[in-house]
């Protein structure tokens, strides 16, 4: 399963208890939306058998979503041990928005050099989905777009290396600003993303890789600064 890929088809609601067995395509948005809203935090002490009866899903499912959710640094697995929820310390996350700002800057002047149609459409869609989901305050769904946005437009520059390596850092984000104070609707984000969209367009690497450079400098200042004046979801 392509995590934030298959994520961004499913927004999150509510977590059902229903004795129809949800496909697994559908479990991991849910799970980590859950995680996001921090409905299940690092306190929460659940287990296969808890999260098979809050989602509705098969064991082997859960067991799926969370070795996934595990790779991601999402979620702590320990032999003998209840899965817990990560927390990620400041210089982790330091060290994380360090190798992002490495990587995107690449990758958007990649993107710039062969901004298809279709990719711009679902970077759009994406936009739009994030803009609804800001709107109706469902703070984890608004961040775990956000995110599906950067891999997306990761995903433009065809570079496969580049690309995976910001997979293995924009979950990590996601958790890191789901427990900081920015709250939902004084999110910025998606503005920041359609101004990159446009700019990619038109194939100007240039003010994309400015553009890129501004939004996560907002996104640092959001997790690891002293006097939080900007909020943003990246």
């Amino acid at each position: 399963m392509n995590s934030f890929a298959s994520a961004s088809h499913a927004d999150s609601t509510a977590l059902p208890v229903s004795r129809l067995r949800m496909p697994v395509e559908e479990l991991y948005p849910r799970l980590f939306d859950a995680i996001l809203e921090q409905r299940i935090d690092e306190d929460s002490r659940f287990t296969e058998d808890s999260l098979q009866a809050m989602f509705g899903a098969g064991r082997a499912d859960v067991r799926r979503v969370l070795t996934q959710l595990s790779h991601e640094q999402i979620v702590v697995l320990r032999a003998n041990h209840r899965p817990r929820v990560a927390a990620p310390d400041r210089e982790l996350i330091r060290q994380t928005l360090h190798a992002r700002r490495l990587a995107e800057n690449t990758l958007v002047r990649l993107a710039c050099q062969r901004p298809q149609p279709d990719d711009l459409n679902c970077l759009r869609t994406l936009i739009e989905r994030e803009k609804r989901a800001v709107e109706q305050d469902r703070r984890g769904a608004a961040i775990r777009l956000s995110g599906e946005f950067h891999l997306q437009l990761a995903r433009m520059a065809a570079n496969v290396p580049l690309a995976h390596f910001l997979h293995s850092l924009v979950p990590l984000t996601s958790l890191a600003i789901a427990r900081s104070r920015c709250p939902t609707r004084s999110c910025c984000a998606w503005q920041e993303h359609l101004a990159l969209v446009e700019v990619v367009e038109r194939g100007d690497a240039a003010k994309a890789e400015g553009l890129m450079n501004r939004h996560l400098d907002h996104l640092e200042q959001t997790l690891l600064g002293s006097d939080l004046e900007h909020c943003a979801v990246g």
